[in-house]
């Protein structure tokens, strides 16, 4: 029982709370006025979009493959892309209705564009890598 308690709140901590704050950070930051600046470089909006969303990607596919098992790589791709972009286009119904903010269509394509990256990101390179990180650490720690 207690250790059933204990998978279920690390699961909580370092699988779904990090993915719950991104989304309250991206709900919060879209929730006030735009900032006039002169931009970086163009469309530098965009990259922003892509980038977080892309995070947003990394962090849901990774912590439905931890809950998940049983679940295909196919049906997480799914599910994950899904959740961001329909995330990100709420996002910007959102923004339609703030003072001096406005819904993008090139923002909302942005962010279905880093959904996808950072999803498959997560499932093609950094989920292996980390599996080899981990097998490498508990052998080192054994050795010692």
């Amino acid at each position: 029982m207690v250790r059933q308690l204990s998978n279920t709140l690390s699961l909580i901590i370092f699988y779904r709370l990090p993915v719950a704050a991104l989304c309250i950070f991206i709900f919060w930051q879209s929730s006030y006025p735009g900032i006039i600046s002169e931009p970086l470089f163009p469309h530098d909006d965009k990259v922003m979009h892509f980038a977080i969303y892309a995070l947003l990607a990394f962090l849901v596919a990774r912590a439905v493959k931890k809950e998940k098992l049983s679940w295909s790589p196919m049906k997480i791709k799914i599910i994950t892309i899904l959740f961001v972009a329909g995330f990100g286009l709420s996002d910007e119904i959102h923004q339609a209705f703030i003072p001096e903010r406005y819904a993008s269509a090139w923002d909302f394509l942005a962010d279905c564009a880093g959904s996808v990256a950072g999803c498959l990101f997560y499932l093609n390179f950094a989920d292996e890598k980390l599996f080899h990180l981990k097998k490498h650490l508990k052998y080192t720690k054994d050795k010692l």
